[in-house]
């Protein structure tokens, strides 16, 4: 385009900052590929032939469209989109207060629901910028306490509402079964609770704790699970605000060793992510009802159990 305007290769060359056999080798090469001459080099000063001049609108096409792209890629650049793996328990309205946070540090989150490990796999083959990831919770960042859900008014754990924590012996039979009485209600396990080291503790948990293993099973999809725990048929599994966004009494485990623990990661150097700052690593785990976990100093005492229960219901 820029030979056809000039009607000269020097000044061409001169506009485009190359060196003029640089662009006489680029031309060439490009009439050899469309099979005939663009210019007429036979006078003093070249002129477009008429394949040239039939070429030269979709050329000019080409080039404004190649501009666009680099002007979109630009634009996405200082934009810092970010995919970011997150649970699907997660409250909207916490992830609310995410996205508006990143987007006053200049960063657009996109969020996306995946199980634990397909957010791991998300980081390390970069289609993740951040996510937040399973971790022990004695070792996590972020903690987030785990009870189990039953239905509105229900008997589920075995005292009612009024107790403040559940240990598993008590989900244990009482009495022999005789014909015609009712199997003990299974404990479901949510899909992001399904991950190798958590399942391994609850299993030992529940040995020790005399509770049989087939009791204990995979939820399947959420909605049959809420289903199945509002009917009275299950217990689930799950973090409270989770349980009381869908109007289920929940009760808190009294083993921490059994609660979630999440660090908010980032993808590799490669990708650019970067760390995330403290203030929206945060309000991302604030978003599945985390608070940051205690370093150091004595567990909490009996009398207050329930405070990282409250922290977690307020987000």
């Amino acid at each position: 385009m820029a030979t056809a305007d000039e009607t000269s290769f020097s000044r061409a060359a001169d506009r485009l900052g190359i060196a003029q056999p640089l662009l006489s080798r680029r031309v060439k090469t490009l009439e050899e590929h469309f099979g005939g001459p663009l210019f007429d080099r036979s006078r003093r000063q070249i002129t477009t032939t008429e394949l040239g001049m039939l070429l030269l609108p979709y050329a000019r096409d080409v080039l404004d469209r190649a501009q666009r792209l680099r002007q979109a890629a630009r634009s996405a650049r200082r934009s810092r989109v970010c995919a970011v793996g997150v649970p699907a328990d997660c409250a909207p309205a916490a992830l609310a207060r995410a996205l508006r946070a990143g987007t006053e540090h200049g960063i657009t989150f996109g969020m996306r629901e995946l199980p634990p490990l397909a957010r791991v796999s998300g980081l390390a083959d970069g289609s993740l910028g951040y996510a937040l990831v399973r971790a022990a919770p004695e070792q996590a960042a972020f903690r987030v306490p785990l009870g189990l859900a039953s239905a509105p008014g229900a008997d589920g754990t075995g005292s009612g509402a009024r107790r403040r924590t559940v240990h598993l012996e008590q989900l244990r039979p009482r009495r022999p079964r005789t014909a015609g009485s009712a199997a003990p209600s299974p404990l479901l396990l949510l899909t992001e609770d399904q991950v190798p080291y958590f399942e391994d503790r609850l299993s030992r948990t529940a040995a020790r704790a005399g509770l049989p293993e087939a009791r204990i099973r995979p939820a399947g999809p959420a909605a049959t699970a809420l289903a199945e725990t509002l009917a009275g048929r299950a217990l689930l599994l799950c973090t409270e605000p989770f349980a009381r966004q869908h109007g289920a009494h929940w009760a808190p485990l009294a083993d921490r060793a059994l609660h979630r623990g999440y660090d908010v990661s980032a993808a590799p150097d490669r990708n650019g992510a970067g760390e995330l700052p403290g203030r929206l690593a945060a309000l991302l785990a604030a978003a599945v009802g985390a608070a940051p976990a205690r370093r150091g100093g004595p567990e909490p005492g009996a009398g207050d159990e329930d405070v990282p229960a409250r922290l977690a219901a307020r987000g």
